[in-house]
């Protein structure tokens, strides 16, 4: 299934595609079906719809860097026994069509990431109730604001800007995609493509990712899990390059679709 948070002519509701049409799930968003575990069966057809934001409500949104080999080699580092993790807030988040707001003068970089959406309450699991515990996958950027990213060791204060974040436009569910089998994850500036990965280089896969984090902290339905980014980020090239005023940045995964967000510089 692709399942959505969408507008439509009478307000926002989670969402199914069904053929060429999206139907009402019961609920206002897909943060609220997953948390309710109500199942998703469609209703009426919703006039003039338009994917947002899917998760606009997480209780956790959970990051790891450092986890495609050749991003990991062009950084200087070694591949990883751990997984290299940081959190982002809700607010962080934006939708897959929107403008990327952020104050001038910053050095902005893309990520473009396959997310991993939970969707059941996962507590010190195993890799196969992990697995089990996936609700879907979508399309994120980790949009990162590198100089104060490396001010310090720890990479928060730049990953978590607010706005900086898209997600969507659609979850699609297990049954219809793997990344064990590979998945291509693409970005694109101004229709240049700057990245290019599958997510079988992935030396953490989304279920090892689960089992690990849900071994110190709980996961429940509709936190979201983002996976890392493949080679290509601006801040490795020589020199660096970063993301100007107007940029155009889309973010492609195989078989999700894609994100397509300005960045906007304010004062």
């Amino acid at each position: 299934m692709h399942l959505a948070t969408v507008t439509h002519a009478g307000g926002t509701s989670a969402a199914v595609l069904d053929g060429s049409s999206w139907r009402a799930l019961p609920a206002a968003d897909l943060s609220a079906l997953l948390d309710s575990g109500a199942e998703p069966v469609p209703g009426e057809v919703l006039a003039g719809a338009v994917p947002v934001l899917p998760l606009p409500a997480p209780r956790k949104v959970i990051c790891c860097g450092l986890n495609y080999a050749d991003h990991i080699l062009e950084t200087g580092r070694e591949l990883p026994a751990h997984p290299t993790l940081f959190t982002k807030y809700a607010d962080t988040l934006a939708g897959p069509e929107a403008d990327l707001l952020l104050p001038a003068g910053l050095q902005v970089d893309w990520e473009a990431e396959l997310a991993v959406v939970v969707g059941a309450t996962l507590r010190r699991a195993d890799r196969e109730a992990a697995l089990k515990g996936i609700a879907g996958y979508t399309v994120a950027n980790d949009i990162s604001v590198r100089d104060w990213q490396y001010r310090t060791l720890e990479w928060f204060q730049g990953k978590a800007w607010d706005g900086s974040t898209p997600v969507g436009p659609v979850v699609v569910t297990p049954d219809e995609l793997d990344p064990a089998e590979g998945v291509e994850v693409i970005c694109r500036v101004n229709g240049e493509q700057v990245q290019r990965g599958n997510t079988r280089t992935l030396v953490f896969d989304p279920a090892d990712l689960l089992a690990y984090i849900s071994t110190f902290t709980v996961l429940r339905p509709g936190d979201l899990v983002l996976t890392g980014t493949p080679g290509g980020i601006g801040a490795a090239r020589r020199p660096p390059r970063y993301l100007a005023d107007g940029d155009v940045v889309e973010t492609e995964i195989t078989g999700l679709g894609t994100l397509r967000n300005t960045v906007r510089f304010v004062n």
